[in-house]
């Protein structure tokens, strides 16, 4: 046995291990939260139950669930990468958990990455759960799924942008309920369940330039008509997340 067996060496872990863990934090938190559990998984389930077993909105010759299932998707990236994330982030801001996190060794760019490997990792689960009912409901889908991951993607990282910005900028309680009204404004008018050819023709085009739009469309244009890639949507897409990703850099405030 040497001398130097049981010397302590203190130390901060490895970044990637810091991740890691604080990844499966921020993970378990937002599963455990009633309220976030509600608008990521019940509300996108419901949605695309009711509309597809339910003839209220025409949707085409086409199945019910093949048009709003893509949609149900997107809305799904929607609720985690902004509204969930936007009203934990701000409410962690307001509670000083971000600025005691800050002074840790944890890096203030790897508890963003946590945060966004956090919201990736609960997508994969709502989009598995949301497909596995699609399938019960009869969606046949189509198309490549590295192109629907790409949109994905895309989508989280506008998202989280937006989200951030938002939770960054603004008191936790006008995050709350900016973030939710945000969300049923563009589940109203973003193409998930009522189709956006359905919208008077002036603002269509305005609608169609949203995020959630862009998602809806790219989705649905790759798993409903076989698309290989919508270059049109992921370019808009690509330019909320640096948009909202710029501006997020910049004007985060931590306290």
């Amino acid at each position: 046995m040497s001398a130097g067996t049981f010397t302590p060496s203190p130390g901060a872990a490895p970044v990637s291990r810091m991740i890691l863990a604080q990844t499966a934090l921020e993970t378990r938190m937002l599963l455990r939260n009633g309220e976030q559990l509600l608008l990521t998984v019940i509300i996108p389930a419901l949605l695309l139950t009711l509309f597809s077993a339910v003839d209220i909105v025409d949707t085409g010759s086409e199945k019910s669930v093949d048009f709003l299932a893509p949609g149900i998707l997107a809305l799904a990236v929607l609720s985690t990468a902004f509204t969930g994330q936007a009203i934990a982030t701000g409410f962690d801001r307001r509670y000083g958990v971000l600025k005691r996190l800050g002074a840790s060794p944890l890096p203030r760019w790897a508890l963003m990455a946590a945060k966004t490997l956090s919201v990736m990792v609960t997508e994969v689960l709502q989009i598995a759960l949301l497909t596995v009912i699609a399938l019960a409901l009869g969606w046949s889908p189509q198309g490549n799924p590295l192109s629907v991951a790409a949109l994905v993607l895309l989508g989280t990282a506008a998202f989280s942008g937006l989200g951030l910005l938002m939770a960054g900028t603004l008191k936790a309680e006008m995050t709350l309920a900016a973030a939710n009204l945000v969300f049923l404004l563009l589940l109203v008018g973003g193409g998930v369940i009522v189709p956006l050819d359905k919208f008077p023709d002036a603002v269509q085009s305005v609608l169609g330039l949203l995020p959630i739009s862009a998602l809806s469309d790219g989705l649905r244009e790759v798993l409903q008509h076989g698309a290989a890639f919508p270059w049109g949507d992921a370019a808009v897409l690509a330019g909320w997340a640096v948009l909202g990703l710029g501006a997020a850099a910049r004007l985060f405030r931590w306290e």
